[in-house]
């Protein structure tokens, strides 16, 4: 072999190793986070706490973000006073609607809604799809509260239509990865949830409208999702929470496999005592080497509350939302047995929700001990 043949044989082999190094570091870039990335994501950004927001003016994600009842002076007084309690994040639900009729409205609505929170120092986790609650969302003006019932106009993305519709789940693709890209590399969004509680079968609220296989049927649409979510490839991290309590996910669905398995950091949400949340964290942090962040935890009357898990939260390095800030048109404040058990006045024991719509706290021993957490001392 002559020289020019070593060295062309030499250029050949190294031009082989490089694309297979590239194809590998375009495999890694494009798959699930590495634990180191998601770690030192975490280490960035520092620990995470902030609430659920909707503004007390709306009645669900739609009424939240479309022309008519978009509600920016409202929307920046009650995140003033979640930035008042020292919390530096919110997780917000976005709705597939939008994306068929009205998206570049809606787009400029986002990006003002992220300036005001920017302007607070809050960086939203965005949610996309979402299971729960009112199964055939509709576009216009949205109905008013039921009294005194919990969530009474809150609505799944997508709806049962679709999602009932495998053949139909491909007409979402252009939803997800359209906002993503657009938010891809902005620094004012902290995360994407990909999807919120999508086998959640609304038991009793709307069982007789949901799909007996919504199982299924959400597994197969969430895989999809997260396949679109990773082409796009977002500088933040992605994630769909496993939603049950202790006991509910050791039953080990093949759907919180999913999740637990295509997640860069690890969401979760709990709404019972500090022992079920004990149980709850020590198992993960025990399966996973990675971020672990409560999306949703806090009803007062079944024993979740601030005091004492959201200090148990910062003790142990677990980032928190609780839900709900501020009572409003969608009623939180009431129990979800609302929907069995007649109520005529506002419960003594507040459900969720942090200040009345005038900013008074619900509880002040409550913002106080938050406050303490968060170390943000009001003047």
């Amino acid at each position: 072999m002559t020289n020019l043949t070593k060295i062309s044989a030499f250029i050949f082999l190294s031009f082989i190793i490089l694309v297979t190094l590239l194809q590998a570091e375009d495999k890694s870039k494009y798959g699930r986070w590495t634990e180191e990335r998601a770690n030192q994501w975490y280490a960035d950004t520092g620990w995470i706490v902030g609430c659920n927001f909707l503004p007390s003016t709306a009645i669900n994600q739609l009424e939240m973000f479309m022309e008519e009842t978009y509600d920016p002076e409202t929307i920046d007084r009650e995140l003033g006073w979640a930035a008042s309690l020292g919390f530096n994040t919110i997780r917000v639900y976005l709705h597939d609607l939008f994306w068929v009729h009205d998206r570049e409205g809606f787009l400029e609505r986002l990006d003002h809604f992220l300036d005001i929170c920017d302007n607070h120092n809050l960086k939203p986790m965005l949610v996309i799809f979402d299971g729960v609650w009112h199964p055939f969302p509709k576009w216009g003006k949205q109905p008013e509260p039921i009294p005194h019932l919990h969530n009474s106009g809150w609505v799944q993305s997508p709806g049962v239509e679709i999602l009932s519709d495998p053949s139909k789940y491909d007409s979402l693709k252009g939803y997800v990865q359209g906002l993503m890209k657009h938010f891809k590399d902005d620094e004012r969004v902290l995360a994407w949830d990909l999807f919120n509680e999508p086998e959640n079968r609304n038991i009793p609220t709307y069982r007789r409208h949901e799909p007996l296989n919504k199982h299924d049927l959400a597994m197969e649409l969430l895989d999809k999702t997260f396949k679109w979510a990773r082409e796009v490839d977002p500088s933040q991290p992605l994630t769909a929470g496993i939603w049950r309590d202790y006991e509910g996910l050791v039953e080990n669905s093949e759907i919180f496999q999913l999740m637990l398995n295509e997640s860069d950091i690890i969401t979760f949400h709990n709404y019972l005592n500090l022992e079920n949340v004990k149980k709850h964290v020590t198992m993960m942090k025990r399966l996973f080497n990675r971020p672990i962040i409560c999306t949703e935890y806090m009803a007062r009357g079944t024993g979740n509350k601030f005091d004492p898990i959201l200090g148990y939260f910062k003790e142990n390095n677990i980032g928190a939302y609780n839900w709900g800030l501020v009572n409003g048109k969608s009623q939180t404040i009431y129990p979800w047995e609302s929907w069995e058990k007649v109520f005529r006045d506002e419960p003594f024991e507040w459900h969720h929700d942090i200040f009345r719509k005038n900013g008074d706290p619900y509880r002040e021993a409550e913002v106080k001990y938050i406050r303490k957490l968060t170390g943000k001392h009001t003047k």
